[in-house]
């Protein structure tokens, strides 16, 4: 908004306006500066607001888990429903300092609105009727589901595509990518091939490669298109799984947030694009100053959240923060990077999926003494803090190793 507001100001009132405003950069800085205040100085009232409503997290039963009913009893009654606060931050960073003609913008406002709403739904349930499990777990997915399938077919299909874009507003996606380097003299010459929306979507990277692993076209775009789904609604999913101690989530999203964003700053660069030889995907800067939007309410909510919590995200902010991240690393063709840097969330995820199949099929056998597998080192009695600050330190360290696939491929 405040872009537009500066653009008019420069062109109707012929005001010298700082060009500094308009770097992604910039932009960048004060997005995550603007949520990260916002998140820390309304943080008192809406926790406030959160006891006088009653808002407290329910535990796991003694009949479920006896250990962590026993471990976790303390917290009962905390306020959850946190995300909302966080997504409030992130909504007015956009707002001010994102390009709202940019279709970039307009998605992950779209992802954070539908999973953020989904998620407050489900803690609303778990709190009006105690002991209830909120929604259930098919609705939930098939909400997810829809919802990814939906950015899938926007990004797969030249018809849909065009349907939802307008021609000078919200323009589909395209990128370069640099197809040969040859020298002209004692110039060098780098060849680039300009990218719709559905080719650059179809191709796969992986880390620390150069060239896409494969292209899907034609019919495989039908590969694509289960691949965003997936990636979605897995990475959504893997988030809500992960927030079950006091800063774990929130620690985690900020440093998986901050490795999507360099990607998406050096991807709006076709200098840096071409150096790194990655793809370059015009607008992508502002999946950047979204991630870092994210990354600074995060960290504020780490004020209250960190031992002890003081408030707890609840579904509304970990739904919508895990989709956001899946969005972002689609469109950026991260997907793999996601998922090394955010190898905390795989685990989680891994963890619990691994601890059903091995219940149902093996005759009741457990894997881990407790799933997700926070709570399995909380059983082997690691206290909380320990567990945390572990599991934070692993994050990081994945963390670099997805950066460092930018220079050795």
């Amino acid at each position: 908004m405040l872009l537009f507001i500066l653009e008019w100001l420069r062109d109707s009132l012929d005001w010298k306006i700082p060009t500094a405003f308009t770097y992604f950069s910039t932009r960048m800085i004060l997005a995550a500066g603007t949520s990260l205040l916002l998140t820390i100085l309304l943080g008192p009232r809406f926790i406030k607001k959160l006891y006088e409503l009653k808002i407290g997290q329910e535990i796991r039963s003694v009949e479920e888990c006896p250990l962590l009913a026993e471990l976790h009893g303390k917290k009962k009654d905390t306020p959850t429903m946190g995300g909302i606060l966080i997504l409030f931050s992130m909504g007015i960073a956009l707002f001010l300092w994102m390009d709202l003609s940019n279709v970039f913008t307009w998605i992950l406002l779209l992802t954070t609105l539908v999973l953020g709403f989904l998620g407050a739904a489900d803690d609303y349930l778990k709190l009006r009727h105690k002991n209830s499990k909120g929604l259930k777990a098919r609705k939930k997915m098939a909400v997810q589901l829809g919802f990814s399938a939906l950015v899938a077919l926007y990004l797969v299909s030249p018809a849909f595509t065009q349907a939802v874009a307008g021609k000078n507003f919200l323009r589909p996606p395209a990128a370069k990518e640099q197809t040969s380097v040859s020298q002209d003299g004692k110039k060098t010459v780098i060849q680039t091939t300009s990218l719709n929306t559905q080719e650059y979507i179809g191709r796969f990277y992986l880390p620390f490669l150069k060239d896409p692993l494969f292209i899907a076209d034609g019919i495989f775009r039908v590969f694509s298109f289960f691949l965003i789904v997936f990636v979605i609604t897995g990475a959504s999913n893997a988030v809500n799984l992960t927030d079950g101690l006091d800063g774990l989530a929130a620690g985690c999203l900020v440093m998986v947030s901050l490795v999507l964003a360099l990607f998406g700053f050096l991807s709006n660069h076709i200098d840096l694009a071409r150096y790194l030889n990655i793809l370059y995907i015009e607008g992508s800067g502002e999946i950047a100053v979204y991630l870092f939007a994210l990354a600074g309410a995060a960290l504020g909510f780490l004020w209250y959240n960190g031992y002890p919590a003081q408030v707890f995200m609840g579904d509304t902010g970990s739904l919508a923060l895990g989709g956001i991240l899946g969005v972002s690393s689609v469109l950026l063709r991260r997907e793999v990077i996601l998922g090394v840097a955010g190898a905390i969330f795989v685990a989680e995820a891994l963890s619990v999926i691994l601890q059903v199949l091995s219940y149902k099929y093996r005759n009741k056998k457990r894997i881990f003494l407790c799933a997700p597998l926070h709570h399995h080192f909380e059983y082997k009695g690691w206290p909380e803090t320990k567990v945390v600050i572990r599991f934070w330190i692993i994050s990081l360290l994945f963390a670099i190793i997805a950066v460092a696939s930018l220079k050795f491929q």
